[in-house]
C-alpha cells in the first residue's frame, strides 16, 4: 500500500509528537526490526526549513513544498484545499495526518492521529494555531476520517466519549521503547529531571512549587564544586554551593512565550543557582541527559501517552509522574504517582526518590521490565491493521457514492 504521512511534526524539532512521527515510520520502513509492508512517502512543507531526511530514514521518499505552514494549515484546516492529489502530483492509498485535523485527499483514505484532547477540554493551555482551528474541527474531522489512531488506551476512551465515535473505529497504536540498553550505574549525584516543552499543560509551575519546597526542607549546601553535570549539554556547574540532600533540577525543553514567568522565576532565589533550563535536546543527546538524573519527574496536567516516561523506564531511570491522562498507564508500578494539582504531594514524592534506595532499586527494575513491553515493530503491525482498515472503509463509501450518482 502506499502511504503519505505528514512529517512536519518532526521537521524541527522532534519532540512528542514529532519523536512518535520519526519513529513510527523507521518502524514502518523497517528500519525497527518491523517488516516492511508499506511504501511510505513523507511530506513536509515550509517557507524556510528544508526537508533533510535523517540518516536512518535513508531512502525514504520525501515530497518537500516551499509552503508556509500556516499558510497550508489554513487552506486545509479552513477550505480542504488543495487535496494531496494535487499538492503532490501523486496517488496514495492512505493520507496520515499526525494531528486530529485531516489532509484533504480525493481518493487516498483518510487517518488522523487524535494524541490527547486537552485542546477540548483546556483550549488555553494550548497554541494559537491549535486554539483557532481543533476545538471547532477536531470532532467533525473524527468522524468523517476512516480511522481514527490514537496512542493509548486513555485517549481512545476520551476520544469515544467526547466525539461519541464507536470505539470499533479507533485504533490503539502506543510508541515503542528506544533501543537503548539500561545505563551501567546510576549517578549518585545527579539531578533530578524535567523533560519536555515548557508549555502550560506541563503543568510546571507546580513543579517549580514543589521543588521550593524541598529545598525548604534540606539542610544548609555545603561549600564546594557541584558534581554530576554534563558540560556539553550544559548542564551544570551552577552558580550554587556543592550538593545537599536535594538535588539539583533540570529543565530541559523548548521554552515558548509562555514559559517566560517560570523562566524569570528560576532566574531569583531561592530557585536561582539550583534549577536550571538548558533548552530543547537534540535526539542524539537524550541518552545522556537520561544518564546524568537521579530520577525523571513527569508533572503534567494531562499526556496523550508521556514518551519521555518510557524512555526514562528503558534507561533504567526512576520516575515519578502526575496522575493524570495516561501517565499512570504507561508507569504501572514502576515508579511513584502524585497529586498533579499538589506541590506538597510532588514534593513528597520527590523527597522519596531523593532518600530511599530501595524505592529507587525497585522502580528502577520495574520500569527496565514494563518498558520491554512496548516496541515499535508491534506499533506497525497496529498501525499496517488501521491502514488495512481505512482503506477498506474508503472503498466502501466509494461504492455507496457510486451507486449513489447511479440512481
Amino acid at each position: 500500500m502506499r502511504v503519505l504521512l505528514d512529517y512536519r511534526p518532526a521537521l524541527r524539532q522532534r519532540s512528542g509528537v514529532g519523536e512518535y512521527a520519526h519513529q513510527l515510520l523507521r518502524a514502518l520502513v523497517g528500519q525497527n526490526g518491523a517488516a516492511t509492508r508499506v511504501d511510505a512517502t513523507i511530506f513536509s512543507s515550509s517557507w524556510k526549513d528544508r526537508l533533510r531526511l535523517p540518516a536512518d530514514l535513508a531512502g525514504v521518499q520525501a515530497i518537500d513544498r516551499r509552503v508556509p505552514v500556516s499558510v497550508l494549515n489554513f487552506a486545509w484546516h479552513r477550505l480542504e484545499w488543495p487535496t494531496i492529489e494535487r499538492l503532490t502530483h501523486a496517488t496514495f492509498d492512505v493520507a496520515h495526518s499526525l494531528h486530529p485535523l485531516m489532509m484533504p485527499a480525493k481518493h487516498a483514505a483518510q487517518v488522523i492521529t487524535i494524541h490527547d484532547l486537552n485542546f477540548v477540554k483546556h483550549p488555553e493551555r494550548t497554541r494559537k494555531e491549535i486554539r483557532r482551528d481543533y476545538p471547532a474541527l477536531a470532532e467533525n474531522h473524527a468522524r468523517r476520517a476512516s480511522r481514527i489512531v490514537v496512542p493509548s488506551a486513555f485517549t481512545a476512551g476520551e476520544v469515544e466519549r467526547s466525539f461519541d465515535i464507536d470505539q470499533p473505529k479507533i485504533t490503539i497504536c502506543s510508541p515503542g521503547a528506544p533501543d537503548w540498553s539500561a545505563r551501567p550505574r546510576a549517578p549518585h549525584d545527579g539531578y533530578i529531571l524535567f523533560l519536555g516543552t515548557l508549555e502550560p499543560r506541563k503543568n510546571v509551575g507546580t513543579l517549580l512549587d514543589a521543588y521550593e519546597r524541598l529545598l525548604a526542607q534540606s539542610p544548609e549546601p555545603k561549600l564546594g564544586p557541584t558534581y554530576g553535570r554534563s558540560p556539553d549539554l550544559k548542564v551544570g556547574p551552577t552558580d550554587g554551593g556543592g550538593p545537599t540532600d536535594v538535588p539539583d533540577l533540570v529543565l530541559a525543553g523548548q521554552a515558548i512565550d509562555e514559559s517566560k514567568p517560570w523562566l524569570e522565576r528560576i532566574a531569583r532565589p531561592p530557585l536561582r543557582g539550583r534549577v536550571r533550563h538548558i533548552g530543547y535536546v537534540e535526539p542524539e543527546q537524550r541518552l545522556a541527559v537520561f544518564d546524568g538524573a537521579r530520577f525523571l519527574v513527569q508533572p503534567s496536567f494531562e499526556e496523550g501517552f508521556g514518551i519521555p516516561v518510557l524512555e526514562a523506564m528503558t534507561r533504567g531511570v526512576p520516575v515519578v509522574a502526575a496522575n493524570r491522562g495516561a501517565l499512570p498507564e504507561v508507569l504501572g508500578d514502576a515508579g511513584l504517582l502524585f497529586d498533579a494539582a499538589s506541590a506538597d504531594d510532588l514534593a513528597e514524592a520527590m523527597r522519596r526518590m531523593t532518600s530511599d534506595a530501595t524505592l529507587v532499586r525497585e522502580s528502577t527494575q520495574r520500569g527496565l521490565a514494563r518498558a520491554r513491553q512496548f516496541r515499535w515493530s508491534e506499533a506497525a503491525d497496529r498501525m499496517i491493521g488501521a491502514y488495512e482498515e481505512a482503506i477498506a472503509h474508503r472503498q466502501r463509501l466509494d461504492i455507496i457514492d457510486d451507486h449513489g450518482h447511479g440512481h
